[in-house]
C-alpha cells in the first residue's frame, strides 16, 4: 500500500497514523508516477484536482484551464490528498467512507 500526500497535511498525517504499514510518498519531494496519476484521474475524474488549495487560488485562469494531468505533473500539491493505492484499489481523501473501505 502506498499513501501519496504531503508531510505537513493534517489528513495525510491522520492516514499515516492509521496505516502505519503504508509506504508514504511526499508528492512535493518525489512527485507521483505518471501512470498512477493517469489511473487516479480515470478513477476520480476532476475530483483529483483540489480546487480549494492555496496553490489553485494563486494560479492565473490560463494556468487553471490546462489539462489536469499537466497541472498535477507541474504542481503535485494540487492533488487532493491523500491518494491511497493498494494494488488495483485507489481511494482519495481521508473521509469516514475511505476509512471504512480500508478497514480502519
Amino acid at each position: 500500500m502506498k499513501l501519496y500526500g504531503l508531510k505537513n497535511c493534517d489528513s495525510c498525517r491522520a492516514a499515516r497514523k492509521a496505516l502505519p504499514g503504508a509506504d508514504f510518498v511526499d508528492v512535493r519531494e518525489s512527485g507521483v508516477d505518471p501512470a498512477i496519476l493517469a489511473a487516479a484521474l480515470d478513477t476520480f475524474g476532476e475530483a483529483l484536482v483540489n480546487r480549494k488549495s492555496t496553490t489553485w487560488r494563486g494560479m492565473e485562469e490560463a494556468e487553471r484551464s490546462r489539462p489536469p494531468l499537466e497541472l498535477l505533473a507541474d504542481h503535485p500539491t494540487l492533488m487532493k490528498r491523500p491518494l491511497i493505492v493498494d494494488g488495483d484499489r485507489m481511494t482519495l481523501g481521508w473521509t469516514k467512507a475511505t476509512q471504512a473501505d480500508l478497514g480502519v
